[in-house]
C-alpha cells in the first residue's frame, strides 16, 4: 500500500477516482464526497494550458492510495481555499472491496501531517476537519482511534410533497417573485447570498464564477430559481431549487437579505419553491441545514420536514 500526494490529477486519475466515489455510493447508500469536490474534479482544464499535464487547482490537494499493482484504493480530498487561520477540510473515500485493511487510517494520517504544516486555527476547533456523510460506521471508528471530536452536523431531512400541506405564498407588500435570469441577476444574487451566509463557511464563499459554473450544470433550472424582489426590482431573497436525476427535489439554498428578515420570507420562499417542485412532479423533496440551526430547523418541521440522516464533521 503506497500513499501519494498530488497538487494535481490527469484525466485517467479523475476517472479512477469518480469510479472509485460512485463505488462506495452504491455501497453506502450515499456519496462520500460532496458537490463541491466533484465540481473541482470535473473542472479539467486543457493540459496546453498548464505548465503540469495535470488538474491544477490551488485550492484542492489529492491523496491517493495504490497496491501493488497500481489499484486505486482509496482516495482523500482536501480544501486548502479557506482563509488563513481556518481549519484545513477533507472528504474521504474507501473502495468497498478494501475496507477495513487500513486504508483509511493511512489517509487520515497523511491529513494530519498535511494539517500540521498548516497555521493552526486562533480558536480551539482544530486544526483539520473531516466529513462524514451519513455518519458511516467506519469514520466512527477512524474518529474515535484518532481523538477526533465532532463539532458540526449537518441534517439531512425530507418530506413526502404528497402529504405535505403547504399553505399558501403570503408576501410583504410590493414584493413579488420572478424567475432568475442568466446573465443578469448574478451580481445581486452573490451580494445577498454573501450577506446572508457570512456566518457559513462554505455557502458564503459562493462567487459570481462559482454561481455560472452551476448554471452549466445539467440540473440547473433557472424556472425554479425564485428570486423575492421589491417595486424596483431588487433582490430581497432567493430560494434555489433542485431537481436530482431520480427525479427527487431539494430545497437547495434559501438566502434572505438579512435587512429583511422578520417578516415571513424565508417561509414564503420555502414554499414557493416547494409548489414549484410538486408542479414538476417531485414526490419527495429533501433539504440540507446546520443541526444547530433551531430556528431554521423549526420552519422546516412545521411544513412537514423530518429528519432523516445527518453528515458529520469530526475536527481535531
Amino acid at each position: 500500500m503506497q500513499l501519494t500526494w498530488r497538487n494535481g490529477l490527469d484525466k485517467a486519475e479523475v476517472a479512477e477516482v469518480m469510479a472509485l466515489l460512485g463505488a462506495a455510493e452504491q455501497a453506502d447508500g450515499v456519496a462520500p464526497a460532496g458537490e463541491h469536490v466533484i465540481l473541482r474534479l470535473r473542472a479539467h482544464r486543457d493540459v496546453a494550458q498548464q505548465i503540469e499535464p495535470v488538474q491544477a487547482d490551488v485550492r484542492s490537494e489529492h491523496f491517493v492510495v495504490r497496491d501493488a499493482a497500481d489499484a486505486l484504493l482509496g482516495y482523500a480530498h482536501l480544501d486548502v481555499g479557506g482563509e488563513p487561520g481556518e481549519p484545513l477540510v477533507a472528504e474521504l473515500a474507501v473502495h468497498p472491496e478494501h475496507r477495513r485493511r487500513g486504508v483509511g487510517a493511512r489517509l487520515v494520517e497523511a491529513l494530519l501531517e498535511r494539517a500540521d504544516l498548516a497555521q493552526a486555527p486562533e480558536d480551539d476547533t482544530g486544526r483539520l476537519r473531516v466529513w462524514s456523510h451519513g455518519e458511516h460506521p467506519g469514520a466512527l471508528r477512524l474518529a474515535a482511534r484518532f481523538g477526533f471530536a465532532r463539532p458540526r452536523e449537518l441534517w439531512r431531512m425530507g418530506v413526502r410533497l404528497a402529504d405535505a400541506e403547504l399553505p399558501e405564498v403570503s408576501l410583504p407588500e410590493s414584493v413579488t417573485i420572478r424567475a432568475f435570469r442568466p446573465g443578469a441577476d448574478e451580481a445581486e444574487v452573490v451580494r445577498v447570498n454573501h450577506r446572508a451566509f457570512q456566518w457559513h463557511p462554505e455557502q458564503g464563499a459562493m462567487s459570481e464564477a462559482d454561481l455560472r459554473e452551476k448554471e452549466g450544470e445539467d440540473w440547473f433550472d433557472a424556472a425554479g430559481f425564485l428570486l423575492a424582489v421589491d417595486s424596483r426590482d431588487r433582490l430581497l431573497g432567493f430560494h434555489w431549487t433542485k431537481v436530482h436525476p431520480g427525479g427527487e427535489g431539494e430545497v437547495y439554498v434559501v438566502g434572505v437579505d438579512p435587512d429583511t428578515q422578520g417578516n415571513g420570507l424565508g417561509k414564503s420562499l420555502t414554499v414557493a419553491g416547494l409548489r414549484y417542485l410538486r408542479q414538476l412532479g417531485c414526490s419527495w423533496v429533501l433539504l440540507y441545514v446546520e443541526g444547530d440551526n433551531a430556528p431554521a430547523v423549526k420552519v422546516y418541521q412545521r411544513l412537514g420536514f423530518e429528519r432523516t440522516d445527518v453528515d458529520v464533521q469530526f475536527g481535531r
